[in-house]
Order: C-alpha cells, then structure tokens, then sequence
C-alpha cells in the first residue's frame, strides 16, 4: 500500500505526528514569504510588519477590537464605510489576546493569524489525508501555502482563521462529527459573511444524510439488501488506482448504505440523528446572530447588514460588474495583457470546480467551494481583492494535490519550490506596491 492509499489515521493515534511533514512544509513556505517582503520592504524603506498588521482591513479589525462597533468613514460622494461590515470574531480574539498578554491589538491579530494559518493548514491535511492518503493531504497543504496571495495568510486578516474553521467543519462532516461541524459553522458565520458557505455545506451534507437514511430503510425491507456495483467509491479511491488488492475494473460488493459524501459507513441511530440534526441548528447561529444584531442596530431590520456594504458599494450582480472591469482592460496594449491574465485566471477557477465535480469530490466540498467561488467572482466591487477572497476556496486545489502526489518526490520538491519561490517574490512586490484593499 503507497502513500496515496493509506487510510487516515484516527485522531487519536498520532494526527498531529502524521500531519507533521504538511506543516513543516506550510512553515518553510510561509517564513520564506516572510523574508522575502522583510528583503524587499527594507530595500524600500518600509517596515513590513506594520505592512503585515496596520494597514488596509487590519486597521479596521483593530479599531473594533479597541473601540467597539459605530467607528464610520463618510466620503465626499456620500457612501459610508462602516466597521460592521467586519465580523466580530477575529477583534474578539485579537481582544483577548491583548488581555492576557503585553501584545497591542495589532500584535494579537498578527499572532492570531499565524496560529490560525497553521490551523488551516493541517484542517486542509486532514481532508485531504482523509479522502485521498497522506501524501495527497501534504501536497493540497502546500499548493494552498504558494498560492500567489499566500502572504495573506500571514497577515492580520481573517482569510486564515475563516479557513481553518471552515476546513475543519469540513472534516467533521466527512468524519460524522454533526455537532462539531455545527458549532465550527456556527463560528465561521462570526469571521466572515461567506461562513454562509461553510453552513450550506453542513446543511446539504445533513439534508443528503437524512433522505439516504430513509432510503436504506426502504432498501432493507426489502429482500434485495446488497447489489454488486462495478463503480468504484471515487471518494475512497484515489484516482487512478484500485485499492489494494483489489483488481481494476473487478466487481464490489457494496452495501446501499455507503456513503457518498465521505463520512464513515455507521449504523444511524437515533442518537446519530439527534446529533446530526444539532449539528444543523447550530451552523447557521453564527452568521444569523451578527446579521441581525446589525439591522437591531441600524435600525434597518433583517437586511441592515445589506445596507452597511452597499456603503461600501459591495454586493451581489452576478458577475456583471466584474464582466465590465475586465472588458475595460482590452480598450489598451498594457492592460490588455492584465485583462487576458484576469481572463485566464477565471478560466481556471472555473476549470477546477468543473473538474472537481467531474470527479465526484464529496458534496459538502463542492458545495461549500462553489459558494466561496461564485460570491467572490460575482461580488460588484474590490475586484483587486478577488484572489484573496477565493484564499478558503481549498477544495478546488484537490485535483492539482492529487497530479502532484503521483510526481516522484524530487520532482514534486522542485515543482512546489519554484512555485514558493515566485510567490514568496510576488507576495513582497504586492504588499509594497498596491497591496490587497
């Protein structure tokens, strides 16, 4: 049995142990970035971790945990920046830890990253480990690690905590965890407004659970109680390879109780169920609880949240406002090649998530990634912030996970440094230049 193969092992036996190479290879990755921009600022004249802590969307995180909610910035053409358009729980932490420690709010949202960062990583290891083998697990880590916007994950944002939230949600789901996956949910819908993503996966995975249940029932009243199938479990397998010992191609047996999702092959119970549904209840707790206390506060009802980032000119066209900022790009010669690269770019998003569903990736996967994808494409403004809203979008980076771990190591070792290499360059230019808004 190779790499590829092998089961995840339980959390109880060694899963920090078994996720140690992804994290090494996240914390290589990521203090390369950190000195590449520490290279590069200083060559400029800049301090890169105030680079790191106090500028853009990191003043505002600090500013709620020192002051609270109501701070507003009104421009000359009449919008209103206000901070509840930023989620509460990162200030909390960022809060907390300049309670217990000597650290100001800036310093806390720094380390908070960085822990959460690390969280993220082996939350990504553990799904991946978990359907694919350890090997896929630590490539999808560090594909995640050099992604050209990586250095976000180091900075005092809320992009890494929402990830590690949510990737661990995930695996609750595909381990059937309802009420762990509820409660993480529940805590993704308090980091940022996609954590609606995060709740639709537990849902759809909830909802699936319940109706195949009923089905099994039917299916065991019946006399016909197994079937041979010459399908492979895809979410078992990893693609190209039968397990092992098994002939490719040969029929399996299967009970009609197997899962699709991924989650282990239990006996429902009532209690199972009592859990499962828990489980839902409490994922959308999060996100529900902050929306409405905004439009308590606002004075605005249920759709107050709406209107703080219509202060902002932030909301949903379905694309049709990004369409036009591209298209604007091709009116020159030098934007035009920044227009054919924003172009190829969306192409390959939606190449991913087309591929991921073609291979039958695990429906809270897919759910959860095309909803991360579709409201960062289709977002109606801050079209420099794209790539790092698509950051927690880690399920599409399976299929790239799964072509990389077939490389044999020395191959795979110079593709991901190469790649470290011109993101950790492009990271330090970014942040010294326009930076993300």
């Amino acid at each position: 049995m190779n790499d590829l193969d092998a089961p995840a092992v339980p959390a109880r036996s060694g899963a920090l142990r078994r996720a140690a190479p992804a994290l090494l290879g996240y914390a290589a990755v990521r203090a390369l970035g950190l000195v590449a921009l520490a290279l590069w600022s200083g060559a400029r004249g800049k301090d890169a971790y105030t680079l790191l802590t106090a500028r853009w969307d990191s003043l505002w995180y600090t500013r709620v945990a020192e002051l609270g909610y109501g701070y507003e910035v009104r421009l000359p053409n009449g919008d209103v920046h206000s901070n509840l358009a930023f989620f509460p729980l990162l200030p909390w932490l960022e809060r907390l830890v300049a309670a217990v420690s000597p650290l100001s709010y800036a310093d806390g949202g720094f380390v908070v990253s960085v822990l959460a960062s690390l969280a993220a990583a082996w939350g990504i290891f553990a799904v991946a480990d978990h359907l694919y083998g350890r090997r896929a697990g630590v490539c999808a880590v560090l594909l995640w690690a050099v992604l050209p916007v990586g250095i976000v994950q180091s900075m005092a944002y809320s992009e890494s905590l929402f990830t590690a939230l949510a990737a661990w949600s995930l695996y609750a789901v595909l381990t059937g965890r309802w009420v762990t996956a509820g409660v993480l949910a529940g805590l993704a819908g308090l980091t940022r407004p996609v954590g609606l993503a995060v709740v639709a996966a537990v849902w759809a995975a909830g909802i699936t659970s319940f109706l195949r249940e009923r089905t099994s029932a039917r299916d065991r009243s019946s006399p016909a109680r197994y079937r041979t199938s010459f399908a492979r479990d895809r979410s078992a397998v990893p693609e190209g390879g039968a397990r092992a010992g098994e002939r490719a191609g040969a029929p399996v047996i299967t009970r009609r109780t197997r899962t699709p999702e991924g989650a282990p092959r239990t006996t429902d119970t009532s209690g199972v169920r009592l859990r499962r549904a828990l489980g839902m209840l409490l994922a959308p707790l999060g996100a529900a609880g902050y929306v409405l206390w905004v439009g308590h506060r606002t004075g605005d009802g249920p759709l107050g949240y709406l209107d703080v980032q219509a202060g902002w000119r932030n909301g949903f066209d379905g694309g049709y406002a990004f369409a036009r900022f591209v298209a604007d790009k091709f009116t020159s010669f030098p934007s035009a090649l920044a227009g054919l690269a924003l172009v190829v770019g969306v192409g390959l998003v939606v190449w991913l998530y087309v591929v991921c569903v073609r291979r039958r990736q695990p429906l809270p996967l897919l759910v959860y990634a095309g909803i991360v994808t579709a409201l960062a494409l289709c977002a109606s403004s801050y079209f420099g912030s794209k790539p790092r809203l698509l950051l927690p979008a880690f399920p599409l980076l399976l299929p790239l996970a799964l072509a990389l771990a077939r490389l044999r190591t020395p191959r795979s070792a110079l593709v991901v440094g190469a790649v470290a290499t011109a993101s950790a360059v492009y990271g330090a230019f970014w942040l010294n230049g326009s930076g993300p808004p």
